[in-house]
Formats: structure tokens, sequence, C-alpha cells
């Protein structure tokens, strides 16, 4: 497979149960659930992702031929002096389970990383994954029904995005990430309202996005 890639560089992860750790992003380019064309969001699946997945312009970015290839430009990205700290790479999108396949795995490992994956859960996850974090979209099925974390971006107000239908999947962490639109401070106050009233879910907010970070 030559693995499309829209970037790759090194930050802070900014959700969930990961918060503040060191990691490489690998974003892998495409989706299944929109095209990432803005004349295409009112008809796409997911309509407020807030990713650019298209391509291969961002730093890093290109097309790599092999699994080698690929896990050799996330390990330059990674600081040489690292100390004891486990590399750490997030693969992310657009949908990255499109791509990310056993021999990528296999590859990032031998590299020394551990792996974490960010998926919208319509694809399987193959096996060796070390993290895998699941943020469900309405109307679209979750076939990754199991995993580390489910993050649901709250509110969806179609029925099957209630986080009632994801609260006895097989995660360990359950998160409620507010809707970043115009009404964020609203969604945000919603989020926490649900969350005191139903323990298992815990609040995620996007810190990268509050200091700055990419």
């Amino acid at each position: 497979m030559t693995y499309t890639v829209r970037e790759i560089y090194y930050t802070l992860q900014g959700e969930g149960a990961q918060t503040g750790r060191p990691a490489v992003f690998l974003r892998f380019a495409g989706c299944n659930l929109w095209s990432g064309r803005e004349p295409d969001r009112l008809s796409a699946i997911c309509k407020f992702c807030d990713t650019q997945f298209v391509g291969t312009g961002g730093p890093g970015g290109g097309k790599f031929p092999t699994a080698t290839l690929l896990a050799e430009a996330v390990k330059a990205a990674w600081p040489h002096e690292q100390g004891a700290a486990k590399p750490y790479v997030v693969c992310t999108g657009g949908e990255p389970l499109l791509q990310l396949d056993d021999q990528a795995i296999d590859a990032l490992h031998s590299e020394g990383f551990e792996i974490g994956v960010e998926t919208n859960g319509t694809v399987k996850a193959p096996d060796g994954i070390d993290w895998i974090c699941v943020s469900p979209k309405a109307s679209a099925a979750v076939v990754q029904d199991y995993g580390d974390e489910l993050k649901l971006v709250y509110p969806q107000v179609e029925l099957d995005a209630q986080p009632a239908a994801f609260a006895e999947m097989n995660f360990s962490h359950h998160f409620l990430q507010p809707l970043d639109n115009d009404q964020k401070d609203k969604n945000t106050l919603a989020a926490i309202e649900y969350c005191l009233a139903h323990p298992l879910w815990k609040l995620s907010l996007q810190t990268h996005k509050l200091i700055g970070i990419p």
C-alpha cells in the first residue's frame, strides 16, 4: 500500500484521557464520512469536522510507498533525546483506519512507538493498536464498539448520537466533548450538566485550542 498522509508533526495530545502527553500526530488523508470539501459539508454524514485532511500539503505530508518509510518519517518527528519516555504516535485523519494496516502497525512498533488511533468507529481496527479512541458520528454505524476511550462530540441532535446509545459499549473511558461551533459556550454547559447527572461520562476539552498549539 502507498500511504497518503496529510501531515506529520510533534505536539501534545489535546483531548481525552491522554491529554498533555507528547505525541507525533500522523494524519492520514481521506475520510469516509466527508470529502473534506466545503461544498459537500451540508450533505456529509459528519458536518462539523474542524480538521484539514485533504491532500498531502501539511508539514511532513506526502505519499509513502512502504510502511517502513512511513515509520521512519514518524520517528524523525520524535525528539532524539527522549530519555525514558515511550515514543507515542497518534494515527488520526480524516479516518485513519482506511489506511492504517498490519504492515504500518508492525513498522511503527519496530521503531519503538506505542500506537494510538482516533477513529470514527465505522471501520474495524486491526490487531496491535495500543490505544483506541472512537468518536462516533450520527447516522454512522459503529462497528468498533470497544476500546480505551469513547469520545462523543456533544450535543448531536440525532437520536442515534445520544450518550445513552453508547453507554453500554466496552470502553474504559467515556468522554463528552463540547461541539465547537458558534454555540460553544452553551454546548460546554450542556456537556457539564450531562456529566454531572451521568457520572459514567467525563468532560473532554480541546486544550490544544485553548493554549494555541497544533
